[in-house]
């Protein structure tokens, strides 16, 4: 089943996170717009679109998530919205550009599935951009410490950054590549971060690849 009671329950909280730590929500934003390419709105879809904090400053017209009081907001911020799970994407075979999961992989119940459902609504030559706190990165080490007092994470089954490259290349994904940001506390961040090739390092990475030609 998937995660909806927290983000239905708490959909401020969740967007007063990227209020507060404006600077780590500017670096993540960077990360993933370095990964995906420049297409129209409407021919990018974000999976587990959430409120829109995402989609809406990238220029993703189109967001899928579960929750509706998530899809009321992402829909406030412009995005058009369906509902559905990650797993069951509802769009038609080879109709978009780009897709992108942003904090949502932790949540699905069913990776492959759901790399299986990005191929398929994705284009010959269409690219899946993945960002999420890395597993073995000092915040995903804490969070993961944290998970039971953090109604959002409580259920979260993060990944680690080669089991995530493994799952796309099994999936059928070319060209894999990565980039990180976060290389320190959100809290204490001044300024954006830089977005730089790799992993390791930062705390948020991006994993992207390509559908074959």
């Amino acid at each position: 089943m998937p995660v909806v009671t927290p983000f239905e329950e708490h959909t401020d909280r969740y967007d007063r996170w990227f209020e507060r730590h404006d600077a780590a929500y500017e670096s993540e934003l960077a990360a993933v717009r370095d990964a995906l390419p420049s297409v129209s709105a409407e021919a990018v879809v974000e999976i587990g679109v959430g409120s829109g904090k995402f989609a809406a400053p990238l220029d993703i017209g189109l967001g899928v998530d579960p929750s509706r009081a998530m899809l009321d907001r992402a829909r406030e911020r412009g995005v058009t919205t369906i509902q559905g799970v990650a797993e069951a994407v509802p769009l038609r075979d080879d109709s978009v550009a780009a897709a992108a999961l942003v904090t949502t992989i932790c949540f699905v119940d069913d990776v492959a599935r759901t790399l299986a459902e990005a191929r398929r609504v994705l284009v010959p030559g269409g690219t899946l951009a993945i960002g999420f706190v890395d597993r073995k990165s000092p915040l995903g080490e804490r969070y993961r410490e944290n998970q039971g007092s953090n109604p959002f994470y409580r259920d979260a089954t993060f990944v680690a950054v080669p089991d995530l490259l493994d799952a796309m290349g099994n999936a059928g994904f070319v060209d894999l590549g990565t980039v990180q940001t976060l290389f320190g506390e959100p809290a204490s961040m001044d300024e954006p971060d830089p977005v730089a090739s790799g992993w390791g390092d930062g705390s948020f990475v991006v994993v992207s690849g390509r559908v074959p030609d």
